[in-house]
């Protein structure tokens, strides 16, 4: 999901030469301007160049579906809104899907699959998705303001990874917030993570209601339970939820609830599941600490014991992101302001990521030095 990160370094465009990954189909835009090697503000270099370098591309939801790689990301675009912390600066639309054979290979930027105006429910600002894939259709799950303003998550389909995709005319009943990840089990049984405060409302639910009122900033939670990003459980026709959503717990070592003041725990939005040998890894982000966090659990449902990191900040705000397994080697997509300088215009990338022999993960540092 997207957020405003007021801490971010002022910083002029940055360059895009050097180790990247090859672009193929790419609409005829300029591209950034080059350079001989992109660096962060302050001097250090990328650990990774973003996928594509002549659009913006943010919240990367990654799949492989029939042996290749397909992202769906958010697609950043100037609105010429000033940042705020609710988020009003994202003013996405659209959505275009990015594919490829191969991590490392040719990213090919496809037609849009969906523009705002064809979901019958919503007003704007198309924030992250997710898909996934079931019986010879693709269901593209979509955050974005219904007429009131309010954020729900509705559904899309097609027969085709990369659309176009038919919105269905209301939201999923019951969803609300923003950041849907959707997850399939071993058993074919398939679930629903989602929810985000700030700019992503989760905060005007805290009471099970919506409340326009409800505190945007100061959340005045610090020596509570945090607030927690929410799961539920999908009917077989992946259009709708098979019972009421339910919080997704995360603990501590002693199996505590993690407390709101608990910045560099807390969940703050962009939820994903993933499972490995066994274990269920919920991941997230801390929001304004900038960090991508994770909690390991026994079930879909947890309750996940927070772990660690997955990655230390990035240029920018710490990030949505998603995790996948290509052929027994397992990648991390997120993104970044490296290309812009602007936390609004950010570049979806990805990097390996790998595990100890303890089923941890190995923090990554966003930067070579």
């Amino acid at each position: 999901m997207p957020r405003h990160f007021s801490t971010l370094l002022a910083a002029a465009t940055l360059a895009l030469a050097g180790g990247g990954y090859a672009i193929a189909q790419q609409p005829k835009t300029a591209p950034a301007k080059a350079a001989a090697e992109p660096r962060s503000p302050d001097g250090k270099r990328y650990l990774a160049q973003p996928l594509v370098r002549n659009q913006f591309f943010a919240d990367p939801s990654a799949h492989v579906f029939n042996g290749k790689i397909y992202v769906y990301p958010s697609h950043d675009v100037d609105a010429g809104i000033p940042d705020d912390d609710l988020g009003n600066q994202y003013a996405m639309h659209d959505y275009q899907v990015l594919s490829m054979d191969r991590p490392g290979g040719p990213v090919t930027v496809n037609p849009v699959a969906i523009d705002v105006k064809d979901i019958p429910w919503a007003s704007k600002q198309t924030w992250a998705p997710d898909a996934a894939y079931k019986n010879g259709t693709y269901y593209l799950y979509i955050p974005a303001r219904d007429k009131q303003g309010v954020f729900r998550i509705g559904v899309a389909t097609s027969k085709s990874p990369t659309g176009p995709f038919k919105a269905e005319p209301t939201p999923i009943a019951g969803s609300y917030s923003i950041d849907p990840a959707v997850f399939t089990d071993t058993d074919g049984q398939s679930y629903m993570y989602f929810g985000g405060i700030w700019g992503g409302q989760l905060q005007r639910w805290a009471t099970g209601r919506y409340d326009a009122n409800g505190g945007d900033t100061d959340l005045k939670r610090d020596d509570q339970p945090a607030l927690s990003a929410k799961i539920a459980r999908l009917s077989p026709d992946m259009k709708s939820f098979a019972e009421a959503p339910r919080d997704v717990q995360i603990v501590d070592d002693q199996g505590k609830p993690i407390l709101g003041g608990d910045h560099d725990r807390r969940f703050f939005e962009a939820s994903w599941l993933f499972k490995r040998n066994g274990k269920y890894y919920f991941t997230y982000s801390t929001g304004d600490t900038h960090y991508l966090a994770y909690a390991i659990g026994d079930t879909p449902y947890g309750p996940f014991r927070y772990t660690g990191r997955i990655m230390e900040p990035v240029q920018g705000w710490t990030t949505h992101h998603s995790i996948i397994d290509f052929k027994g080697r397992w990648y991390l997509f997120y993104h970044d302001t490296q290309l812009s300088g602007k936390n609004h215009l950010r570049s979806a990338k990805m990097t390996e990521l790998r595990f100890n022999p303890d089923g941890t993960i190995q923090t990554i540092n966003p930067f070579k030095d």
